[in-house]
């Protein structure tokens, strides 16, 4: 996750572009034609859409991430993590950009980066975007102990990605009246914790500052970062609200309206540094920050090794999945 520095930053971006490659691997994902799939619905729960996320195919996408390994820039498991990412992007439509780029990070480092975008119905002007990170955090800088290890990233990356990749199986099965973009942006945990908030996030301010889609204007975005924790609640985030406060409204009423008010908390939060700052500020789209962090912090996994499947709860996958589902097949 990226430095957590609640003020307004002037940021310098210092990127360009470069190449890709490919790799094959295994679907870890059920085959719902010919297997009966356990759900892990709660039958009090209104699925307004009609159509119900499926927590375990979530759970399952995100097992496969953490197969890799770590996802950390530069690394072979980053490499072959985004391949698998595009060869699954790939099943589940027809469009999906790679856009490569070479990001400095603040140890001067050349991270080797690919923004992985995926769209649906891409002809279609009524649109949203969904994103979330897909790269890990190289140093588990939590405590002075663990700072030399990395941080397997289920929640923090994976959780989200796990989602989206699910959202995606759906919407190959049951297009939607709008327009749907996923990406996933690379490149956004390796920052300096000392406090500059313009490190982190270097996928999303060369996507912003070098947009791969022309006159790409979608109505909004919403951005998923660490939502599938055990014990998860999410705020009201404090740039959702600046930015975006009519999208925060309709997404914690669609999450409220759907049965999930327990995890969709229905309170103001502080503003986070994150990928949807960048979105607002240099792309101009109006994007909210689904995102794990209360008044104490961002839970006690954060930036450490725990960060493992162990701390993954089916059901805040399937809270955060069905809203967002419910929104997208609903949505005019």
């Amino acid at each position: 996750m990226k430095n957590r520095i609640f003020v307004s930053v002037l940021f310098v971006l210092v990127i360009i572009s470069c190449g890709k490659g490919k790799v094959k691997v295994k679907d870890p994902i059920l085959d719902t034609n010919k297997v009966n799939v356990v759900d892990t619905a709660d039958t009090n729960i209104t699925h307004t859409s009609g159509t119900q996320f499926n927590a375990d195919s979530a759970y399952a996408f995100i097992s496969k991430q953490m197969s890799f390994g770590p996802r950390i820039p530069n690394s072979t498991g980053h490499k072959n993590c985004g391949d698998y990412l595009i060869s699954t992007f790939k099943k589940y439509t027809d469009k999906v950009i790679v856009q490569s780029f070479n990001a400095t990070a603040y140890t001067g480092t050349v991270l080797k980066g690919r923004n992985i975008i995926a769209r649906f119905d891409e002809k279609n002007p009524n649109r949203i975007v969904l994103f979330a990170h897909w790269d890990t955090r190289p140093f588990a800088d939590r405590t002075e102990a663990t700072k030399s290890q990395p941080v397997p990233g289920a929640d923090d990356g994976g959780s989200g990605v796990g989602i989206l990749l699910e959202i995606a199986r759906q919407l190959k099965a049951s297009p939607a009246k709008i327009g749907v973009d996923i990406i996933l942006f690379d490149c956004e945990d390796y920052g300096d914790a000392a406090g500059r908030p313009e490190s982190y996030c270097l996928g999303s301010q060369y996507w912003a500052k070098n947009p791969p889609i022309p006159a790409y204007g979608p109505k909004y975005g919403i951005l998923l970062d660490m939502v599938g924790a055990r014990n998860a609640s999410f705020l009201k985030e404090g740039f959702s609200r600046q930015y975006a406060a009519n999208i925060v409204d309709k997404v914690w009423n669609t999450a409220i309206g759907s049965g999930y008010g327990a995890y969709f908390i229905n309170a103001d939060g502080e503003p986070v540094t994150d990928d949807h700052y960048f979105v607002n500020t240099l792309a101009k789209i109006p994007t909210i920050d689904i995102i794990n962090k209360s008044s104490s912090g961002f839970g006690n996994h954060w930036h450490t090794p725990a960060d493992n499947m162990d701390i993954i709860d089916k059901s805040v996958l399937k809270a955060v999945g069905q809203t967002l589902m419910n929104l997208i097949y609903t949505e005019q």
